[in-house]
């Protein structure tokens, strides 16, 4: 992949600025991506979608936050072509920023993880779940959310700040409903009490999560599968585990953005992202595809062996600016 951006807006305004003129030219050879997938799962991706498609992918990877405010606020000037990550939870409020594309490769979508109106396609299935050094922990058990509020893990805790992390995001989300038993509302008093444990330490990003954990900053973490499952397969001293709570699994998501300047290119890579050989290199990258006709990843504990719970994606969407809000008054007060 020729196009990797690693850091900073001057880069990617670099690219934008090029405006009218050399830009529209070479506009049917380029697709540029805001991204916060880690660079090891983007690059097989944007490889393989280069080799077939003869376009340029330049990727500028960073936090989910950070990446969907810049989409917000590149509205009249759309910097970027694509948003490619972040959970469908978190790009729903921003739906008005995003073109609508049905890609016909969802016709082997799970019925579940179809887009109603075209404007957010689902790309990979994410579990939320906890990841453990097992190195560090001891005998302390820790087998669901319950657990992390043992005093002995005070202060050694990794959780990013849900205003910026997707994963970390999900993960209120479904403290709110385990913990609540199924009522968002009665899960605050867990979350009160997580935030004491956490001892006013709260990280900027998914990566330093799980990256914390492997590297024995942290004891425990609260993570993606995915994240997770990489470290484990490399034989880092960590284990998985699913919240005996419940664990909520919620498909993260692409969407191309509205006035794209590579809107054919898009399309294309909305496409290609959806099809059965790039879903095929997603399992091989510990996800679990949106489509039905591709096997799962090796070493993936099955769906049905988990106790799998449900939000409500309306009441999610409609109250997420308000319970971030409230996390952050929580966090801020101790």
């Amino acid at each position: 992949m020729k196009g990797i951006i690693k850091a900073g807006l001057v880069t990617v305004l670099a690219v934008g600025l090029v405006g009218g003129g050399a830009y529209a030219q070479t506009a049917s050879k380029k697709l540029v991506i805001y991204c916060p997938h880690p660079l090891v799962f983007i690059e097989p991706l944007t490889k393989k979608f280069e080799a077939v498609t003869g376009i340029q992918a330049e990727v500028l990877a960073a936090g989910t936050g950070e990446l969907l405010k810049r989409v917000e606020s590149e509205a009249n000037n759309p910097l970027a072509d694509i948003m490619w990550g972040g959970t469908v939870s978190m790009l729903t409020p921003l739906k008005k920023f995003f073109e609508e594309h049905h890609s016909p490769e969802e016709a082997a979508f799970f019925d579940a993880l179809k887009s109603p109106d075209g404007k957010i396609t689902s790309f990979s299935q994410v579990p939320s779940v906890l990841m453990v050094n097992t190195k560090l922990i001891g005998n302390i058990k820790v087998e669901g959310y319950q657990d992390l509020l043992n005093p002995a893990l005070k202060g050694k805790i990794a959780f990013g700040d849900p205003s910026k992390s997707s994963s970390s995001f999900e993960h209120l989300v479904n403290m709110l409903y385990a913990m609540g038993k199924g009522d968002p509302d009665k899960g605050w008093g867990y979350v009160q009490e997580l935030a004491k444990n956490l001892d006013g330490k709260l990280l900027g990003g998914s990566s330093a999560v799980y990256k914390g954990v492997a590297d024995g900053e942290y004891t425990v973490g609260l993570t993606f599968e995915e994240g997770a499952v990489n470290y484990v397969k490399s034989k880092a001293p960590v284990k998985v585990v699913y919240m005996s709570e419940g664990v909520i699994s919620k498909p993260d998501a692409t969407a191309i953005i509205k006035g794209a300047k590579n809107m054919e290119n898009a399309k294309k890579f909305i496409d290609f992202i959806s099809g059965k050989e790039a879903q095929t290199i997603v399992t091989q990258l510990n996800r679990r595809s949106v489509r039905n006709d591709v096997q799962p990843s090796e070493g993936l504990l099955p769906l049905s062996e988990i106790k799998l719970i449900q939000d409500n994606a309306e009441v999610v969407d409609k109250n997420k600016r308000q319970w971030l809000d409230k996390f952050r008054d929580i966090y801020t007060s101790l």
